[in-house]
């Protein structure tokens, strides 16, 4: 089936078909609760590359911690990327930070409006300009992110690229609620419309879906596996922890326990554990060793008992292992 097919009446029935099963079978997210365009907002940027299970608990303690977007602004960089630890994509948390400063001191507090007044901020692209400004604020703008590609794919085809997919987005979209419609596009592509088996039978589009779950879908790249070695050196309470420079292209600036020198690897590990970014699946091991085994490091290294280290910027790996480490002593 072709969108252009779609009379005016079954678009009628389409949106009011999505909108229906919305309301009745919407998850119930903390940021779904109002329309406040900090909470929506961070919520988006939250949810870039991440679930939302695993996007949950960092929400409730991230908006406990800056519950407004001057508090978010006034706070230190170290600080935003200690709560935003073991989410990944740090530039993300960086980005909003930034974006809070423009809004408080160039903006005094004031909120964009429009999906194009958002992409001049930091760290706001295309989709999630689109989803605060019409969830906010009720802008008659749609959206396409993975889910609701996959849904318009499944729905109407793969053809024209992925200008064609807005394109489409945007001719479906229900303009008296267009913050509902695409949250429900979002929810049907997350719970329904899935990657794999598809609830074909549940789903409240079916009658207008070519292709009911028989959707050809891109081969995902292959994963690489990596093994790592890190040294736990313990004294007095305190745990010896490394940090990345400022100018590294990845997690710049956040600490790590340092990575143990060549040779000792053989050890017995205290701690053995798996971790996944994005593409990458890594083996770690943890062996305990003397600091005077470790090699001298061009890195800032510094000494930090478990109070100290639990406000740090760490890597989500580091934070794992040290509360591994921590939870079994």
């Amino acid at each position: 089936m072709n969108i252009s097919s779609l009379s005016p009446s079954d678009l009628r029935q389409f949106r009011r078909a999505l909108l229906r099963w919305y309301e009745r079978y919407r998850r119930d997210l903390p940021w779904r609760r109002d329309a406040d365009p900090y909470k929506v907002w961070v919520s988006e940027i939250m949810l870039q590359q991440t679930r939302v299970a695993a996007a949950l608990d960092y929400y409730e303690r991230f908006m406990r911690r800056f519950p407004t977007v001057q508090t978010l602004a006034r706070a230190r960089e170290s600080s935003v990327l200690a709560a935003w630890s073991g989410l990944g994509y740090y530039h993300r948390a960086r980005r909003m930070h930034r974006a809070a400063k423009v809004i408080v001191r160039e903006r005094y507090g004031n909120f964009p409006r429009t999906a194009e007044d958002w992409q001049t901020l930091p760290g706001i692209g295309r989709y999630t300009a689109g989803a605060i400004a019409s969830i906010a604020f009720g802008e008659a703008v749609a959206v396409v992110d993975g889910n609701v590609e996959r849904v318009l794919d499944r729905l109407f085809g793969q053809d024209g690229g992925r200008e064609a997919v807005w394109q489409r987005a945007r001719s479906l979209l229900d303009r008296q609620r267009p913050g509902d419609f695409n949250q429900a596009m979002m929810e049907l592509g997350a719970t329904v419309c899935t990657p794999r088996a598809p609830q074909c039978l549940l789903c409240p589009l079916n009658q207008w879906c070519q292709s009911l779950g028989k959707y050809k879908r891109r081969a995902p790249a292959p994963r690489k596996r990596k093994e790592l070695c890190y040294a736990l050196i313990l004294r007095k309470g305190s745990v010896l922890l490394t940090q990345r420079p400022e100018e590294a292209s990845l997690m710049a600036g956040l600490w790590e326990l340092p990575v143990a020198p060549e040779g000792r690897s053989h050890r017995q590990p205290v701690v053995r554990l798996r971790h996944s970014i994005t593409d990458t699946d890594y083996r770690v091991a943890v062996i305990e060793m003397p600091a005077e085994e470790l090699l001298p490091m061009k890195l800032r290294v510094d000494w930090f008992a478990r109070k100290a280290w639990e406000r740090l910027p760490l890597t989500g790996l580091a934070r794992k292992i040290l509360r591994k480490v921590s939870d079994a002593s």
